[in-house]
C-alpha cells in the first residue's frame, strides 16, 4: 500500500509511542524500489522511501528535468506498492535545501509524496524558521508532513556536502519546533552521511535523550529522525530509538549491498560476456542466460532486501504495520 501523509503521521505517532525506529530509504531506481518494498511487506513492517533532488535529476535522464524525475520516481513507488496487502510506504523529499521551494511545492501540489525534508540547517537559525515555516504551512494544506534540521552532518549525501560537524542545540531544537510546527525533527548528534563503521563514531545520545525529553516537556513532542545511520551497530540503533528517534535513514549501506552482489555474481561469471584469454574471439559465444540484466540485478535486489529485513528487525518495526486499519 502507498501511504499519504494522514496514514504515514499514523505510522510514526504509532513508532514513538512504542518506541521502534522505521527504516527511510533512499531510492533512484526500480531494483532498489522493489526490493525495499518487499522487504517491508515480508516483515509486516511499513517503511520510507526517500528521494532526493539528485536522485529525480538521474530518473529524467538525459533532460535532467527534476520535476519529470519526480514523477517517475513517484508512479515506480505507488505501482509497486499498491502489489502488497498488510504493510504500506510513504515517499519522501530528503534534503530539498530552500532553493528547491518551487520542486518541493510541485511535489506537494501534485500529490507526488507524503513527506517533505526542507533542509535550511546551513542558515542561521531565524532564517531556517522562517524558510522551514513556509513550508509547513504549504504542505500542512496539503496534509503532507514536513521534516526540519538543525546542525551540520558530516560527509556527503547527494549535493548535501559538509566538512564539518555541528551538534544541534537543545534549546534552539525547542525554539525550531514550537515556531515551525514541523512533524519530524533531525537533531545532528553524531552520525556521518556516506561510509563509515558504527563502532567508530561517538554518538550523543545524551543530546537525543535532552532534545526529546525537552519538548514533551514544553507539548511540541515529535519524532526525532536520525541521518547517515547506515553502518551503526544493533545496540547503537535501539539507544537512538529509546531516547527518541523513530525515522532512521539508510542509503549507502544499499549502494554497498548492490554493488558487493553483483561484483561477486561477475567475479565468478566473468567469462559469460568477456571471452577468455587464449579462445578465439570468432569462437566465442556470450552466455545470455548469464549477461541478461534481469540475472544479475537480481543478485542486487536479492541483497538489499535482506538488508533492509535485517534492518527492520534491528529497529523492531517487525510486525507492526498499522496496514488497513
Amino acid at each position: 500500500m502507498f501511504y499519504d501523509g494522514k496514514k504515514l503521521r499514523e505510522v510514526f505517532l504509532k513508532a514513538k509511542k512504542n518506541r521502534y525506529g522505521i527504516i527511510a530509504s533512499n531510492v533512484a531506481f526500480d531494483f532498489i524500489i522493489r526490493p525495499l518494498v518487499w522487504g517491508y511487506e515480508r516483515q509486516n513492517s511499513d517503511g520510507l522511501l526517500q528521494m532526493s533532488s539528485g536522485a529525480c535529476k538521474y530518473a529524467a535522464g538525459e533532460s535532467q528535468d527534476i520535476y519529470g524525475g519526480a514523477k517517475i520516481i513517484s508512479a515506480m513507488v505507488k505501482n509497486i506498492a499498491s502489489l502488497t496487502n498488510n504493510s504500506g510506504v510513504g515517499l519522501h523529499i530528503d534534503h530539498a535545501t530552500p532553493n528547491y521551494f518551487e520542486f518541493i511545492k510541485f511535489c506537494i501540489e501534485n500529490e507526488l509524496v507524503s513527506s517533505v525534508m526542507i533542509d535550511a540547517s546551513k542558515e542561521n537559525l531565524a532564517e531556517n524558521i522562517r524558510i522551514t515555516k513556509e513550508v509547513v504551512e504549504l504542505a500542512h494544506r496539503h496534509g503532507i508532513l514536513v521534516e526540519g534540521e538543525i546542525g551540520y552532518i558530516k560527509g556527503s549525501e547527494d549535493e548535501i556536502i559538509s566538512e564539518d560537524e555541528l551538534y544541534t542545540h537543545p534549546e534552539e531544537a525547542l525554539e525550531y519546533v514550537t515556531k515551525t510546527k514541523v512533524d519530524l525533527f533531525a537533531a545532528s548528534v553524531g552520525t556521518n552521511h556516506g561510509v563509515s563503521k558504527g563502532k567508530a563514531i561517538v554518538l550523543r545520545f545524551d543530546l537525543v535523550k535532552e532534545i526529546d525529553e525537552l519538548l514533551i516537556k514544553n507539548g511540541v513532542e515529535t519524532g526525532l529522525v536520525l541521518h547517515g545511520a547506515s553502518g551503526l551497530t544493533l545496540e547503537q540503533h535501539r539507544e537512538a530509538i529509546k531516547n527518541g528517534v523513530v525515522k532512521i535513514n539508510k542509503d549507502t549501506q544499499y549502494q554497498m549491498d548492490a554493488a558487493e552482489a553483483v561484483q561477486a555474481f561477475w567475479e565468478k561469471e566473468k567469462y559469460a560476456i568477456v571471452c577468455p584469454e587464449g579462445t578465439n574471439h570468432e569462437d566465442y559465444i556470450p552466455d545470455k542466460n548469464k549477461f541478461d540484466p534481469r540475472k544479475w540485478l537480481v543478485k542486487a535486489e536479492n541483497a538489499i532486501g535482506k538488508s533492509v529485513e535485517e534492518m527492520i528487525m534491528m529497529v523492531k518495526s517487525n510486525g507492526q504495520a498499522v496496514g488497513k486499519s
